[in-house]
């Protein structure tokens, strides 16, 4: 698994303390199921994580990895259509996509609230859509297609606990390599 670079470790906000960003590459879709693995083996109940990105980005992708690390034994497929699925395991994952919808007001109808404040793990495609209704302790997580199957993903986050999941996954990489 690729490493991840510490850019920009710490940035002064003026709503927040401290928001921790740091960039990662993958090469291929194996390796950003890696990292989504990775991640899902360190997130627990109430962890929130938002994922930004074009269409094609590797969202669902980074989300079935995060499935597996999760220990999730059900396929992991976009919600596009229903919104949002539940799936199953030691600790449940809130699949949410919501590519479909268009603003805040049609994002709270279907009660994300619930899942975000809930006994698992919530996960939002297309989490732009619900900017302001984000919970602050989150991982913010921004895909971005390079040439062929290459990916780039801006990682940010206020909380500590969450930085040091990523920090984590980062010295796990710098051990490996």
């Amino acid at each position: 698994m690729p490493a991840i670079e510490r850019l920009l470790s710490y940035g002064v906000l003026s709503t927040r303390d401290y928001t921790m960003k740091a960039i990662t590459h993958t090469d291929n879709c194996d390796q950003t199921m890696e990292f989504g693995e990775a991640l899902g083996r360190r997130l627990r109940a109430g962890d929130v994580v938002a994922l930004f990105g074009d269409l094609g980005a590797g969202k669902t992708t980074l989300t079935k990895g995060i499935a597996r690390g999760m220990n999730v034994e059900e396929e992991v497929h976009s919600p596009t259509f229903t919104l949002i699925h539940e799936h199953l395991g030691p600790t449940p994952l809130y699949h949410v996509d919501l590519y479909r919808l268009e603003t805040e007001a049609e994002v709270e109808s279907i009660g994300i609230e619930e899942y975000i404040h809930g006994d698992g793990v919530t996960v939002i495609e297309w989490a732009d859509r619900m900017k302001s209704m984000l919970p602050p302790e989150r991982l913010d997580i921004e895909l971005r297609r390079k040439a062929g199957d290459e990916r780039a993903m801006m990682i940010e986050t206020d909380s500590q606990r969450l930085w040091g999941v990523v920090m984590e996954i980062a010295s796990d990489a710098d051990s490996s390599d």
